[in-house]
């Protein structure tokens, strides 16, 4: 046994750079699950950074200066907050309430087609079944509707942090690009001035989880886009309540689609029935779908190194164990940024075999 610790240890940690980073990481990830909540707006701060540098390194490539490049991305980044807080945000809000409202009805269309089941299907559901999932459907719909009508009143100190938050991030995410350099380089004067291997890893990690980060944030906005627009023209209520689910579901590849499925389908059945519009809808959202992972993806993320659809399984359900929702979303970029690093991580190879003292 001491034998082969012996041989792990010289092949993957033969090097004092790899030591120091393995510590460095074992600290980052101890005060992200110990201080994550109170530094939220920061840890968001450098990721909205994170994206947004590549759009300034794409204008100062063109030749435009750098603080020009910064205050134009900026000020995108800012009117694109602006909207979503005063525009999309309210509109989605309303049409939660609205379907708050309209849940009594579309739960009674709910037990209608229910009920037809045992009818037509004796031998796979019985009434009792039927009854049961009813029950414990309206339940949640209750406890739901419930949350919603007491929320303006308990989620004043929430509603005051989240803007203290969009006060704090526009700041933050302004002297992120501003300061880069400066604040880069006084993290590095911390680290060992000869970090070759932390170099060679810092740039893996960059190419991959930039382009995945980005990739991801393009991917959002042109699957959500097409989706608002279609369902409008289409006509299907709940349009930008849907749309923005479906471009949130790019973020968890596979799970995501499966899950945001079941909403769109019961919107559509309950708001136009079965019928050939309802056929239309789902036909529409398919081809959106297809497009998405078959065209769109492809061309984003050429450059990354796709993950096996078990490991995207596993990090979902770990992260989100770990840290919830917020776990859940950012599952894949950590899961991307772990393969990155042990790509890059330096293994020894030639390892001697072993002496006699050793054999003994």
């Amino acid at each position: 046994m001491v034998r082969i610790l012996r041989g792990l240890v010289d092949k993957y940690f033969s090097d004092d750079e790899a030591v120091i980073l393995l510590l460095l990481l074992v600290v980052g990830t101890l005060a992200i699950i110990f201080f994550g909540a109170m530094l939220a707006p920061v840890i968001a701060a450098v990721i909205v950074a994170f994206i947004l540098q590549g759009l300034v390194a794409r204008l100062t490539a063109w030749g435009i200066p750098e603080t020009v490049a910064i205050v134009g991305v900026f000020l995108v980044f800012l009117g694109v907050l602006v909207g979503f807080l005063f525009g999309l945000l309210p509109l989605v809000w309303t049409q939660v309430t609205a379907l708050a409202g309209e849940a009594p009805r579309i739960f009674r269309e709910l037990q209608s087609y229910l009920e037809l089941l045992p009818e037509q299907y004796p031998n796979l559901v019985s009434i009792d079944a039927v009854n049961t999932v009813f029950h414990e459907v309206t339940s949640e719909a209750a406890r739901l509707t419930q949350w919603l009508v007491s929320f303006s009143l308990s989620s004043i100190p929430d509603l005051v942090a989240v803007l203290i938050y969009m006060v704090l991030l526009p700041i933050l995410v302004f002297f992120f690009l501003k300061d880069r350099e400066l604040l880069l380089g006084a993290i590095a004067r911390l680290l060992p001035h000869q970090r070759p291997l932390m170099l060679h890893i810092w740039d893996e990690v960059n190419l991959q989880c930039a382009n995945y980060v980005r990739g991801k944030a393009v991917e959002i906005l042109i699957v959500g886009g097409a989706t608002y627009i279609s369902f409008k023209l289409l006509g299907v209520p709940y349009a930008a309540l849907l749309s923005l689910l479906v471009g949130l579901s790019v973020v968890i590849p596979y799970i995501g689609a499966a899950v945001v499925t079941l909403p769109v389908a019961m919107i559509a059945l309950f708001a136009f029935g079965w019928g050939s519009h309802f056929i239309w809808v789902m036909v529409v959202y398919g081809i959106i779908q297809g497009l998405d992972g078959n065209v769109l993806v492809p061309v984003l993320f050429s450059e990354v190194n796709n993950l096996h659809p078990v490991v995207i399984i596993v990090a979902v359900l770990f992260f989100g164990g770990i840290w919830g929702l917020w776990g859940v979303f950012f599952a894949i970029p950590l899961a991307t940024m772990l393969k990155a690093i042990f790509s890059a991580w330096p293994v020894k190879n030639d390892l001697s075999p072993p002496s006699a003292v050793e054999k003994g």
